[in-house]
């Protein structure tokens, strides 16, 4: 899953949350992200582009502490 901005992802079906851990560390949990647009985003071929069109400002989400320093 090569992207230059995602580093890795994540989705609970049962909660709907997708978990997105970005490059540079920060850690997003987007919530009520249906199960197709999970799949889509999985799919995609650039991961980046998708989560700007599709995800960014589209869902509400919550930020964790930035894992790397």
């Amino acid at each position: 899953m090569p992207s230059s901005v995602i580093n890795s992802f994540s989705y609970h079906a049962e909660s709907k949350i997708l978990t997105i851990i970005f490059v540079s560390g920060y850690k997003y949990h987007y919530i009520n992200v249906p199960q197709i647009i999970f799949n889509s985003f999985k799919s995609a071929t650039s991961k980046g582009r998708y989560f700007n069109e599709r995800i960014k400002n589209k869902f509400r989400f919550k930020k964790s502490a930035t894992l790397l320093s």
